[in-house]
């Protein structure tokens, strides 16, 4: 530390260059004793800090008890309640607190289905007439639209392009088959909106060469004969395509300028015939609050309209500006009209709603709710749920004994092997200790006014451990009798409001982890000590500082003025030793003269 505190003065500062005194070994020992307190304030320092975080962590255990005793007061949790079912393939069920105790059979006759808006035919054929000599294969209304590429027929390859029409695709089939294969397409009929392909033996079709989709866009497929005909109506709506030019099978309006508007269900939906796809107006209606999804079904060529809940209930459909929902089939088609779920309880007559989850509104039954899955008869057992008191009441210890193990580990004194005894960061901590000992005394009491056979936690299987401050872990036969045998004993013993275990540690417990309480107060105690600390060290660091600089100054200043006057000296001997040798040497000089002039 010397040699830092030097090296900022000038050479004059080393110590002892001019007067031959270490002085800086001085100002060190002197700076050394005036820091000695802040070895000490350092200490006090960390150990405030080391409490404030004691402090807190007691805390933060003290919350988790907390919350398990508010778990165990709150209304209605001694009456929770679990169900089991016989058949669970035919429901489920759910009971709220406090749902009376029993057996219910549950005879499910029909179950609760949705209705459907099923539309007519949507789009449009690919021709309407037979001949497709005019019909080129991008602007055919194929429901999968026809790639460019190859495909192959009894092993011979076709090359299509978008420009051909289906015509030219038909001759190209039976020029590169030699004939043995022709096409057609049917526009009225039997197969109408089909290709036929007809031949006098069996006809193949296909190959993993292919890169055209032309065979699965036509619905052709393999079926061992000689005659292979489109497995579906190959026209379909495109659905993102603008909708009037989505392929429908009568033209789309919105009225003019764009602004289209059905009702579903008396909700209004918007729609631009020339800049709205026919995707847009589906996702707009299941957006809606219509309650019904929309859905293209590409298999039997229809729009369906489906209630989002289930009910015999209709679905209302109105054209106000244009004509989607006539356009779209919506308003032509039929409706599947959903169904009610109908059911008995213990063999009474039968019930109806309109939902397969049916609740004490209809069943009676107060805080059970079951959900039917399926037609049939099921046993739905209702019993008090012991195994979700048992798992809080565990938890409860488990958070009691975590508290009193840590601030049994704080407030200990250990003793080394020479018989040194070393405090505990807490050790003589009144507040610490107070809430070991209140604790204790909570939750070993005996609240007057208990039920006989369970009158504390002993008759519980919690036992106070005798080697500490800890409660023994329950005895879970012990525990799970009580339950079983005596829930409304346990529950006072619990929440009685005037001397309820969890009652009384609930009320302690706010007090002591409240902004006002001991924790608290203690870590504030301990923020500002440590601030306070702080704030002198810094202080006593400022002031040996100022003094080293001071001092350094001090010996810096007496080496420069003996310096000076050494080098005045040296000056003075060296003037007085050249006098001395000129006065001596003078008088020879004379008498040399005068003897050489005699």
């Amino acid at each position: 530390m010397a040699a830092t505190r030097s090296s900022t003065a000038s050479s004059l500062a080393l110590s002892g260059l001019a007067s031959g005194i270490n002085w800086t070994a001085i100002v060190n020992e002197m700076l050394t004793v005036e820091a000695a307190p802040e070895t000490q304030m350092n200490a006090e320092e960390t150990a405030d800090n080391q409490k404030n975080t004691a402090y807190q962590t007691i805390g933060t255990d003290l919350t988790n008890l907390q919350k398990d005793v508010t778990t165990l007061t709150a209304p209605g949790f001694f009456n929770s309640r679990t169900t089991s079912l016989s058949n669970s393939s035919i429901a489920n069920a759910t009971a709220a607190s406090g749902t009376p105790l029993g057996t219910y059979t549950f005879k499910v006759g029909t179950l609760a289905s949705d209705s459907v808006q099923q539309g007519s035919t949507a789009s449009a054929k690919l021709s309407s007439t037979n001949d497709v000599s005019g019909l080129v294969l991008s602007a055919a209304g194929f429901a999968n639209p026809v790639t460019a590429g190859t495909f192959t027929v009894n092993g011979k390859t076709i090359t299509i392009a978008t420009s051909d029409t289906l015509q030219s695709v038909f001759d190209q089939i039976n020029t590169a088959t030699g004939g043995a294969v022709t096409a057609s397409y049917s526009a009225t009929g039997t197969n109408a909106d089909e290709i036929t392909l007809f031949s006098s033996s069996p006809i193949t079709l296909g190959s993993d060469t292919d890169t055209s989709n032309f065979l699965q866009a036509a619905e052709l497929y393999n079926n061992g004969g000689d005659t292979v005909t489109s497995a579906a109506p190959l026209g379909g709506v495109n659905l993102s395509d603008t909708l009037n030019n989505a392929n429908l099978s009568t033209t789309i309006s919105d009225g003019g300028a764009g602004a289209g508007q059905f009702l579903i269900n008396g909700v209004p939906i918007n729609f631009d015939a020339s800049t709205d796809t026919v995707t847009d107006v589906l996702q707009r209606i299941n957006d809606s609050a219509a309650g019904v999804t929309a859905t293209y079904d590409s298999l039997n060529n229809r729009f369906d309209l489906t209630d989002t809940t289930p009910g015999d209930v209709g679905i209302s459909l109105q054209d106000v500006t244009g004509n989607f929902l006539a356009a779209t089939g919506l308003s032509g088609g039929t409706l599947q009209a959903g169904t009610n779920l109908e059911y008995s309880i213990n063999g009474g007559g039968t019930l109806t709603s309109q939902s397969n989850t049916v609740d004490a509104g209809s069943s009676g039954i107060t805080g059970l709710s079951i959900t039917a899955l399926g037609v049939g008869t099921t046993t739905i057992s209702v019993q008090s749920d012991t195994s979700t008191i048992s798992a809080a009441i565990n938890s409860f210890v488990t958070d009691y004994n975590t508290v009193q193990n840590y601030i049994s580990s704080q407030t200990a004194s250990t003793t080394s092997s020479t018989g040194t005894v070393t405090p505990g960061l807490l050790t003589g901590d009144m507040d610490a200790e107070g809430i070991v000992t209140s604790l204790r005394q909570l939750v070993d009491a005996t609240p007057s006014g208990g039920t006989s056979g369970v009158e504390n936690l002993n008759d519980l299987g919690i036992a106070s451990n005798g080697n500490d401050n800890t409660l023994a872990t329950p005895d879970a036969t012990t525990l799970n009798n009580a339950l079983t045998n005596n829930l409304t004993a346990v529950q006072n013993l619990f929440t009685n409001s005037t001397n309820g275990l969890a009652t009384a540690l609930g009320s302690y417990l706010t007090n002591v982890t409240g902004s006002n309480g001991v924790l608290a107060t203690d870590e504030s105690n301990m923020t500002s000590e440590a601030k306070t600390i702080a704030t002198s060290i810094t202080t006593l660091q400022t002031k040996i500082s100022n003094d080293q600089t001071t001092l350094d100054n001090q010996f810096t200043a007496m080496e420069t003025a003996i310096n000076s006057i050494n080098t005045e000296k040296e000056y003075l001997n060296a003037y007085f030793n050249s006098s001395s040798a000129s006065d001596q040497s003078a008088p020879t000089a004379a008498g040399s003269s005068l003897s050489s002039s005699g």
